[in-house]
């Protein structure tokens, strides 16, 4: 039986081998990125986008072979659309992942309870593979094509709606300084950053910004992840993993928002081998984990914006 989880590793590892950073979207605001209003990659023919640990694995492989188009079908769906893949080209490994859930039972086969006297139910999920190609893969599906559109390059520090919202609509603290350091302080709660002039353009703004704010989701009285309650020594695996969710959060929420991130310090690249080599599993939690802090600060923001919405539409009934 093949093994998933170390199959999925290993395509991790070989794109960090090669300098890719495989959370980090390829892809600028131009382009079919957008195709359906999704800001990730998605399916060719249904639309609906991928998810997960399929990110940083179509990512990869979009930067490895040099895609610029974030769109993805099977072998199958090609055949059905009236297309074909082209002769010689290799499909890429996705991840299927159905969840599952169940009664538990005890040894006798009895139904174990919890404090309210309800059967207890345990959850888990089954993994599948299966092989996906990249529109640019394929001939006679012409018909699928978008035309690409330019953005204009501007030299001037150019803020990003969506991103600024995220970040104000977080409730998070967050201080400018004209220093050379970013970081968040779990203990004052607090995300310092540098001025935007800093930075050489809007992207690591953005990136860096993300980052530490996935940082301040892991707090006591938000995720509570063990990355950010506990005191990890710098290069200890624990630290490692926290890097590695926090510069997934943040590729996530930059991808959402339309941002060419850039990875903020390429000296924990070495860390992050280490940690994937000695732990299959390893890109799966931090995958998981940075989906979920990522799910918090969205969720965060369209809270606020629905109770902002709530209150103009009382007051204008009471109008």
């Amino acid at each position: 039986m093949r093994d998933i989880y170390q199959d999925v590793t290993d395509k991790i590892v070989t794109a960090l081998d090669q300098g890719v950073v495989p959370w980090i979207k390829p892809w600028s605001s131009s382009g079919s990125t957008y195709i359906g209003h999704h800001p990730y990659p998605i399916n060719a023919i249904t639309r609906r986008p991928y998810s997960g640990i399929n990110l940083p694995l179509l990512w990869a492989e979009a930067r490895l072979q040099g895609f610029t188009q974030d769109r993805w079908l099977t072998f199958n769906q090609a055949k059905k659309t009236g297309g074909h893949i082209r002769k010689g080209e290799h499909s890429t490994l996705a991840v299927l992942y159905k969840p599952m859930e169940r009664e538990e039972q005890t040894e006798s086969g009895q139904p174990v309870l919890d404090e309210n006297g309800q059967p207890k139910v345990a959850h888990f999920g089954i993994l599948r593979t299966h092989f996906l190609f990249n529109i640019e893969q394929t001939e006679g599906l012409e018909m699928l094509n978008d035309t690409l559109l330019e953005t204009e390059q501007s030299n001037t520090f150019q803020s990003n709606s969506v991103a600024e919202e995220l970040l104000l609509n977080s409730g998070a603290r967050i201080v400018h300084r004209p220093a050379d350091e970013a970081f968040y302080h779990p203990i004052r709660d607090l995300i310092q950053l540098p001025t935007k002039a800093q930075f050489h353009d809007e992207g690591g703004y953005y990136a860096t910004a993300l980052h530490e704010l996935t940082h301040w989701t892991g707090h006591h009285s938000r995720l509570q992840r063990e990355g950010v309650t506990s005191s990890y020594p710098f290069g200890s695996p624990g630290y490692a993993l926290e890097e590695l969710i926090a510069e997934m959060g943040a590729a996530f929420l930059c991808a959402y928002a339309g941002i060419q991130g850039e990875l903020r310090h390429e000296g924990y690249i070495d860390s992050w081998l280490s940690l994937l080599r000695a732990d299959k599993r390893a890109i799966f939690r931090a995958s998981g984990q940075a989906r979920s802090a990522s799910e918090y600060v969205l969720n965060l923001d369209q809270q606020l914006k629905q109770a902002v919405l709530d209150d103009s539409l009382c007051m204008s009934d009471g109008a």
